[in-house]
């Protein structure tokens, strides 16, 4: 069953970006947290540079074109999130971008070269990433560490 899908670009508009942009991360985590996207935006840039660990990760990662998955969960433990992991080597697929196989709350999800975020239920983003239900969920993040299994 396809999830509920609510466009909303986390307040990037409103912070006067236009065109698009790779800003998956930082337009999930300003709707899941509230924060203003471009406090969003300036964390993480500013994150990204104190955590570098080498020219590549720290000259190509960058709120506006994409984050690396590595500084995406150093960011959000930061911030008080816990990661629960719902795919696991040689198991394949068991959870997907659907409301019954999510738990209810404000989750930042996974995806295959996207992150979304879900609130009980509802698919927050610009565009419906769910692939008609059949997109894999990778994990999500819940801030808290509030277990959600």
């Amino acid at each position: 069953m396809n999830m509920k899908f609510q466009y909303n670009d986390g307040g990037r508009a409103a912070a006067g970006y236009k065109s698009r942009a790779g800003d998956c991360v930082c337009r999930s985590i300003a709707i899941i947290t509230g924060k203003p996207y471009q406090e969003v935006y300036e964390a993480l840039n500013g994150f990204v540079k104190s955590k570098s660990t080498g020219n590549l990760t720290r000259y190509r990662s960058s709120a506006r074109n994409s984050i690396s998955k590595r500084t995406t969960k150093r960011y959000l433990v930061s911030l008080g999130f816990e990661w629960f992991p719902t795919m696991f080597i040689g198991q394949g697929c068991k959870v997907h971008v659907r409301a019954e196989e999510l738990p209810p709350g404000h989750l930042i999800v996974s995806t295959s070269r996207h992150i979304t975020a879900v609130i009980d239920g509802v698919l927050h983003d610009t565009y419906d990433c769910s692939r008609n239900a059949t997109r894999c969920v990778y994990g999500y993040y819940v801030h808290g560490g509030l277990r959600h299994d």
